[in-house]
């Protein structure tokens, strides 16, 4: 398994992941300052390990995205790609074509995610505080990519928004997976690489993969956000 760190295959938590990263961010942006930088997470996980890389002082701003998987039909836990609101959605055309997706199909399941982004968009976010992405070198963190496309529409909602560049950080990942990141960011950071053979999800890479709840991310956000 390829990795930066020679011994290591499994992370004890979600904050050891995130001080590994954050070693490797700070030797990636030793010629920037943290005012300049802002790191978002992806909910829910991802949100713990950006809030501990901004709390190990890598960027002066923290953030979500809230982006949502596109289910399959029959299957919602496998993903046809990913969506950040109406304007902003990436499909895994492979995928859509193997499985035969319907169109119907696919813009009822954008109405459905965009309803659950409004939903956790007025949770996390209730004073719709504007972002700080224009110009700012942007971190867009999660707790591992399996597809990665919620990190991929989240890169290209963000985009939009005109960064100096953007990062994404991630413990884990598949070889595939960070190929195809890598076509959409300035740059990929990560822990581990398995290969895509060897990946089945993420959370076979933690010995603590406990569900975060909707109130630990508003608890997080209230402390940074008051």
């Amino acid at each position: 398994m390829p990795s930066d760190n020679n011994f290591l295959s499994r992370f004890k938590d979600r904050e050891h992941a995130a001080d590994l990263l954050t070693s490797k961010l700070k030797n990636e942006l030793k010629n920037e300052i943290p005012k300049d930088i802002t790191v978002f997470g992806v909910p829910r996980g991802g949100v713990i390990l950006a809030y501990t890389i901004y709390q190990n002082k890598v960027a002066n701003y923290f953030d979500i995205v809230i982006p949502r998987k596109l289910g399959a039909p029959n299957n919602k836990e496998l993903g046809i790609g990913a969506i950040m609101d109406k304007d902003t959605v990436y499909l895994n055309e492979y995928v859509v074509k193997a499985l035969r997706v319907p169109e119907d199909y696919i813009e009822t399941e954008k109405i459905t995610q965009v309803r659950e982004i409004d939903r956790r968009t007025l949770l996390y976010r209730p004073n719709q505080e504007e972002y700080n992405i224009e110009n700012k070198t942007i971190i867009l963190v999660d707790d591992g990519a399996a597809t990665g496309s919620t990190l991929v529409v989240s890169a290209r909602w963000i985009r939009k928004k005109k960064p100096k560049k953007i990062i994404i950080a991630v413990p884990v990942a598949p070889n595939e997976t960070v190929e195809l990141l890598k076509n959409e960011v300035d740059e990929v950071v990560t822990i581990l690489i398995p290969p895509t053979s060897n990946f089945t999800s993420v959370a076979q890479f933690y010995d603590n993969f406990e569900e975060i709840s909707d109130e630990k991310v508003v608890k997080i956000m209230n402390t940074v956000h008051q």
